[in-house]
């Protein structure tokens, strides 16, 4: 309740003359009244009134001026003041109005006004030297006035005032209050009007919960009694919620003879359902039985609510085939019908978690799972395949292939300005999918590979020919088609990048002289003739092109005279012509004019292989070879004297690539250096591309066994349900859900874990045992929330008032949820709940005091709390990448943070395991543990739950002199705070392990 500010003297003296005059009881604190309303902070501007001014403007006729009183009252009682004389002038001339908003706000005073007079100070001592119980408090006698005004409202003919005066009661829990009212209440069950009997249900539920055999011991049996004749959709849950919480059987009765219409009942009272469905089979699972036709007829109801709860329910209540199948079939329905986003997500969510238990389920419906890839969002996408892809078997690979062979020509069709938001990463998804697929799966290899070389000169490109390397070297047989398809396509690559991996592919496996001699015409044909240099007039051309294409439009202004006399002003803009531009220079020549040194060192090693190993084949002529060679020499001079003059950005690597190249020339020319070299360069270069296709495998291998459950265990004397031996509490043509949960406990399966160790070590002391407070907080991060779950204890023998924990953050967080004031007994304890947003990856930190008044002494007391150190860890998650993707978000992201190593780990891939582990990063080098060596680099990727990528280069050295590691950590990322924090991280972390380990 906003609290308006800003006093004035005038107020402040006239309430410091009340003080002084008026000697009151303490009042009932407001936050334990409970008040749910909000008030606007502006009702009261310029400071709050006098009890006097207060007073006097209840009296006033006007109904506009009561509510500008009533609700500056309310106000300062809420800010702890105990206005006495307020209660009777609203009884006076408030209660008995008409006007609906005045009505509104009695309620919310008799919620937060005393209505108890606390014993005396004499009857506390005399109470307590007779060393019997506490005096009780007493009734006020005005609140007989205020009962009375309470029933005319419970007897007022029209409905919606009987209505909001029953919900007003569901608020009150004094029962001398509620105890006259009751027989109004009951009467009201019965009343025409459903919003009356809805209203009037809640509130014999509240007072039954309250003080059910004090005032309403037949509270359940009239509630069945309504419910047996209720039409209502919302009367009927109302009633029904009652019979769940207060009295199990009859709901349970009530629902047994009602089971074929829980559909008609609406969502409110299914959800209900599923709800004691829940409460009573865990309590008892002999019961599930009683359950089963309902669960299944939810598992169809119209309401995406309502099914997806009973699927969930299914799931939590047991772990049989049959009701794990009707769930994921009502997840894949709801996946494929429902329009919302987030809806599919958590859906998917739901498949995913099914996936690890049950995959043979899955399997079964992964036609219908993919059919959501028609969603235009690429997460959907995204996680659609990630579910999919670890199902596919020998069964369903060709269909799940021609599915996604059909979504890749979507993706070729559309054009880029509607598929702009999902064709670049959608394209890229389905290429790495088709792609795993023909990993496992040799015998689609050849039908798609053929389909994704079409692919080559999009942005998809790299993938593909990675895919198609790998390819050729593992499947010999589709060599020469797949050779014979490169060589059609290179004309069409237009990324450098690709390029290299075509050539490379074309000079390492062209064998036969056919393929020889056609990949070295395709490849010199592409080049033309050198030199490799720009001439001048053609350069004189392209700028010129470019500055009239930077100068824009020309706008000329004029004055003009229209055809009946007056003028106006006239603006025309000119365009220049677009330049005609020369297409016809092959792609390969213009990345070698444009100063691509890397691409022309590839280029020379790729004719180089084909020269060397046409001098093997009879089929080749010497005077073929001789040509060939002298062809691949001039080219080469050409590139050379490219590096030399073309001012590129990769001018650096001019001295390499002249060692690269020379290197090339020696072994075409020297017989000696032909000798030596032509092993090296023909076959030194495959072997080791096998030898890394053969680590990754190998790798894959490894992970998928750490992703495999552990074999279940079981103790000797664990209790085993046969379910043979069972009483026959399942009828005919139902099914048994303990069937699943009997062989789980059988084989030793458990559902989960208890999470006390996780949550021990989530749990902070936030004040020391020798403060009058103690207080420790249970911490727990769940994606962008963290909750808080604090522990008060009074360590004091004396009651603290108004006990309010006030919390402040440090860096991006935000509390949502501040902890409300509470009044704590001697020695007593409670727990109080706040919430922090979290809007991205950054180190933060908690901080707070505890702020209570000492009920006896009405000292005010303060506590300062320790901090609570928000670890980056929370949020980072593992993940992968590319190479390519790795190296283009290392040249876009911005924010670099550079560590320093300072180790005591002496070896080099020990340090770099401790730091993956520390970091929650995952390792994208392939590192083989039985290499030796002095220095190691290596690339960490990991992605926060908030979409931030994290970017690490790992550069160590052992030095020979004394041993230690030396080199730098540089972490990269498009924000600062991640790039800091983690930073921060690595520091500390670095320095963990002591000496002696």
């Amino acid at each position: 309740v906003a609290i308006a500010s800003g006093w004035t003297d005038t107020h402040r003296q006239q309430k410091r003359r009340n003080r002084k005059r008026v000697t009151m009881p303490t009042p009932v604190n407001s936050n334990e009244s409970h008040c749910t309303f909000t008030l606007a902070s502006d009702v009261t501007a310029g400071g709050l009134p006098s009890e006097e001014e207060i007073s006097k403007d209840l009296e006033n006729t006007d109904p506009k001026v009561k509510r500008h009183a009533l609700k500056a009252a309310i106000m300062a009682m809420l800010g702890g003041e105990a206005m006495p004389r307020i209660l009777m002038q609203v009884i006076r001339f408030c209660i008995n109005s008409d006007d609906k908003p005045l009505k509104k706000l009695c309620m919310l005073y008799w919620e937060v006004v005393p209505k108890y007079q606390e014993p005396t100070s004499e009857e506390k001592l005399a109470a307590q030297q007779a060393g019997g119980q506490p005096p009780a408090r007493k009734l006020l006698p005005e609140m007989i006035l205020v009962c009375n005004a309470l029933m005319n409202d419970l007897n007022h003919p029209n409905e919606y005032v009987r209505g909001s005066m029953l919900r007003f009661l569901c608020k009150v829990n004094d029962e001398e209050i509620l105890g006259p009212l009751v027989p109004s209440i009951k009467a009201c069950l019965e009343h025409r009007h459903p919003y009356v009997r809805k209203n009037a249900a809640l509130s014999i539920f509240h007072a039954h919960k309250l003080h059910g055999e004090t005032l309403i011991p037949d509270g359940p049996e009239l509630i069945a009694a309504m419910l047996a004749q209720e039409t209502d959709v919302a009367a009927r849950r109302n009633a029904f919620l009652m019979l769940f919480n207060e009295n199990e059987d009859l709901a349970i009765e009530f629902l047994a003879k009602n089971m074929d219409d829980v559909g008609k009942f609406g969502d409110g009272f299914a959800l209900l359902v599923l709800e004691l469905t829940r409460k009573v089979c865990k309590r008892d699972p002999n019961q599930k039985s009683r359950f089963v036709r309902v669960l299944f007829q939810m598992l169809s109801s119209d309401s995406a609510a309502v099914s997806y709860e009973a699927a969930w329910t299914l799931v939590s209540l047991s772990s049989s085939p049959t009701a794990v199948r009707a769930a994921a079939v009502t997840y894949t329905n709801l996946l494929n019908s429902q329009n919302d986003n987030n809806v599919k997500l958590i859906n998917l969510e739901r498949l995913e978690g099914l996936k690890k238990k049950h995959p043979k389920v899955i399997q079964e419906l992964l036609m219908d799972i993919l059919r959501a890839l028609s969603s235009p969002n690429p997460d959907i996408c995204r996680k659609v395949l990630d579910v999919a892809m670890d199902v596919v078997t020998n069964r369903n690979v060709a269909e799940v292939v021609t599915v996604l062979k059909r979504e890749l020509a979507k993706t070729a069709e559309d054009s880029d300005q509607s598929s702009d938001a999902k064709g670049t990463v959608y394209r890229n998804m389905l290429i790495r999918a088709i792609h795993g697929c023909a990993v496992k799966f040799p015998d689609v290899a050849e039908s798609v590979v053929h389909v994704l070389m079409d692919f080559l000169s999009t942005d998809g490109g790299m993938q593909v020919i990675v895919f198609v390397r790998a390819i050729v070297e593992q499947y010999p047989t589709l060599r020469a088609p797949l050779l014979t398809k490169l060589m059609n396509s290179l004309d069409s690559v237009t990324n450098s990048n690709v390029m290299c991996v075509c050539l490379w592919i074309l000079g390492e496996y062209c064998e036969e002289a056919d393929s020889i001699k056609e990949a070295f015409e395709e490849i010199t044909g592409q080049l033309g003739e050198p030199p490799f240099l720009v001439h001048p007039e053609e350069k004189v051309a392209k700028d010129k092109a470019e500055a009239e294409a930077a100068a824009g439009p020309k706008i000329v202004t004029k004055n003009v005279v229209l055809a009946d006399g007056t003028y106006a002003t006239q603006t025309v803009y000119n365009e220049p012509k677009k330049a005609v531009v020369d297409d016809s220079t092959p792609s390969l020549r213009k990345m070698l004019l444009g100063g691509d040194v890397f691409l022309g060192t590839i280029v020379s090693s790729a004719l180089t292989k084909l020269c060397l190993r046409s001098t093997d084949l009879p089929e080749v002529s010497p005077v073929e070879v001789k040509a060939m060679t002298a062809k691949a020499v001039l080219i080469m001079c050409g590139i050379i004297k490219m590096a030399e003059v073309n001012p590129s950005p990769q001018k650096s690597s001019l001295s390499d690539c002249k060692d690269r190249l020379t290197l090339c020339c020696r072994s075409l020319l020297d017989p000696k250096a032909t000798e030596l070299l032509k092993p090296l360069m023909l076959t030194e270069g495959r072997k080791s591309f096998s030898a890394f296709l053969k680590k990754i495998k190998d790798k894959e291998t490894t992970d998928a066994k750490k992703d495999e459950p552990e074999t279940p265990m079981t103790q000797a004397d664990d209790l085993i349900h046969f379910r043979q031996l069972k009483a026959m509490s399942v009828q005919v043509g139902d099914m048994d859900l303990d069937d699943g949960s009997d062989l789980a406990r059988a084989t030793g399966y458990v559902d989960g874990g208890s999470l006390l160790e996780n949550e021990l070590s989530h749990v902070y002391p936030l004040s020391g045992f020798a403060d009058p407070v103690y207080a420790e907080a249970l911490v727990t991060v769940r994606d962008y929330d963290i909750s808080l779950e604090i522990l008060l204890i009074n360590r004091t023998p004396n009651t603290l008032a108004n006990l309010t924990v006030e919390l402040a953050t440090m860096g991006d967080m935000k509390i949502v949820e501040r902890p409300q004031a509470h009044t704590i007994g001697p020695l007593d304890q409670i727990t109080i709940k706040a919430s922090i947003k979290v809007s991205s990856t950054e180190t933060g930190h908690i901080f707070g005091t505890i702020v209570y008044e000492d009920a006896s002494t009405q000292e005010r007391g303060y506590i300062n709390l320790n901090d609570i150190h928000m670890d980056i860890m929370d949020y980072i998650r593992p993940a992968t990448c590319t190479d390519e993707v790795f190296r283009s978000m290392w040249a876009e992201f911005e924010w670099e943070n550079k560590v320093a190593i300072s180790t005591s780990i002496t070896e080099l891939q020990p340090f770099l395991n401790h730091v993956v582990s520390s970091t929650n990063m995952k390792c994208l080098t392939p590192i083989d543990s039985s290499e030796k060596g002095s220095f190691l680099a290596a690339n960490l990727y990991a992605r926060s739950v908030f979409g931030e990528d994290a970017l690490v280069n790992l550069s160590v050295e052992k030095k020979e002199n004394d041993g230690k590691l030396s080199g730098y950590i540089r972490i990269r990322s498009k924000t600062q705070g991640i790039a800091l924090s983690l930073g921060d991280r690595i520091t500390s972390v670095q320095r963990e392990i002591p000496e002696s380990d």
